[in-house]
């Protein structure tokens, strides 16, 4: 059996807070975010879709940066209008698919990532919701997060086969009836987010739900650094469904600090092989426990 591809990157590129942890501060006036990420990873999940939408002209440069990189793919998050908010109009879902399209003709598009909030539970509305947005978004694989264990039944699972959605399988604090890190295979892709597991900073996120946040304050419950245990039992369990499956899509969304670059370098060690893993010196600086996985 012909082995998947593995994706494996993180929940965005552009933070300042992985300087020095992973972007050098000695940058000249070419430097540029995105080209020294696609020299590292093979994929980016694209955040910032979930808060704007994004100028189609700001995607052609996005793929006029990773043009060297032949199997760079980009995965585009679906914006809150959609999933959240539940309010989007016929130009809303034109500007989504003009920047999907334009990653889709460049060859450079995973699919759209649909996620949905840990309220969002299993009901005829809700059901009836995913299915609309699966049938409005139909030439694109999808991958659908749930975060509210309540959906995690066969038939659900069936469902998305029959759509050509994957279920997103995400690792989080299990907290109430939060879903736990299980891989589900619901068609040829695995799809698998891994959100941290800062339990005390989740809890405060849940509890200030609906209410305006800052950046930082957004940002602290996905503080977290997974430990070689963590990430060791994780590859593990994604290992035993490899065969399954033609595709693996893996993002880390623990991005405070640089920390997701380093926990995707470790299981990029782990599953792939420390012979293709190059690790710049920013990380291993950082965090000197990946210093015996480089080449």
């Amino acid at each position: 059996m012909i082995p998947p591809k593995i994706y494996i990157g993180t929940s965005g590129w552009s933070y300042k807070d992985w300087v020095p942890n992973f972007y050098p501060c000695q940058q000249s006036s070419t430097f540029d975010f995105l080209k020294y990420y696609s020299g590292y990873f093979n994929t980016v999940e694209v955040n910032s879709t979930y808060y704007t939408y994004i100028n189609p002209q700001i995607v052609e440069g996005w793929i006029n940066k990773v043009e060297e990189k032949d199997e760079f793919l980009f995965t585009i998050k679906l914006h809150q209008d959609f999933t959240h908010k539940r309010k989007y109009n016929k130009d809303n879902i034109k500007s989504v698919k003009l920047i999907l399209d334009k990653l889709s003709n460049a060859e450079r598009l995973s699919g759209l990532l649909i996620q949905f909030p840990y309220s969002f539970m299993l009901n005829k509305e809700n059901a009836n919701h995913i299915k609309a947005l699966i049938d409005t978004f139909p030439e694109y694989e999808k991958y659908i997060e749930v975060r509210h264990k309540s959906w995690y039944i066969e038939r659900f699972f069936n469902f998305l086969k029959e759509n050509r959605s994957a279920l997103c399988t995400i690792d989080q604090p299990e907290i109430g009836q939060a879903v736990s890190f299980n891989p589900v295979i619901a068609g040829d892709t695995a799809y698998i987010r891994f959100h941290g597991r800062n339990e005390e900073a989740w809890t405060n996120s849940i509890k200030s739900s609906g209410q305006e946040q800052t950046y930082e304050q957004r940002s602290e419950r996905y503080n977290y650094l997974y430990t070689p245990a963590e990430i060791i039992d994780a590859g593990l369990r994604i290992k035993e469904i490899l065969n399954a499956v033609k595709k693996v899509l893996i993002y880390y969304n623990n991005h405070p600090k640089g920390n997701a670059a380093a926990n995707a370098f470790e299981l990029i060690n782990f599953l792939i092989g420390s012979d293709v893993i190059k690790i710049p010196e920013t990380i291993l600086k950082a965090f000197p426990r990946l210093s015996n996985k480089n080449k």
